[in-house]
């Protein structure tokens, strides 16, 4: 079973070079959470469920903090769902840097980082 939040866009100040740091730029990330909603499918209730809202939260607070790499981000983001919530059983996060400084006309670059609860 999976919770998904797909193409959230967040303006962030991530990259290696000190002006993207400074001046920032559009970011997506997208979110994949196997988690067990078999008793919200019966009950109808968000207390049996991983409300999506709370992870967004994770996601957005995460990207505030400014970091070299998106690989660096990703794993706080993934380290966080996982460690706040119980019931997670793993989380893939996507992160897409959009019109990265690289001289070429592409959509993104980014990375995946799946992690599994141990």
């Amino acid at each position: 079973m999976t919770i998904f939040l797909d193409g959230i866009r967040l303006y962030a100040f991530h990259g290696v070079l000190e002006q993207e740091r400074r001046v920032g730029g559009w970011f997506t990330v997208s979110v994949r959470v196997q988690y067990d909603f078999s008793r919200a499918m019966e009950t109808d209730s968000v207390n049996d469920t991983l409300n999506y809202a709370d992870v967004l939260q994770v996601v957005k607070r995460e990207m505030e903090q400014p970091s070299q790499l998106l690989e660096h981000v990703a794993g706080r983001i993934a380290r966080a769902v996982i460690s706040e919530f119980p019931g997670v059983e793993a989380v893939k996060v996507t992160l897409v840097k959009q019109n990265p400084p690289m001289g070429a006309n592409c959509d993104g670059a980014g990375v995946d980082v799946e992690l599994i609860r141990a």
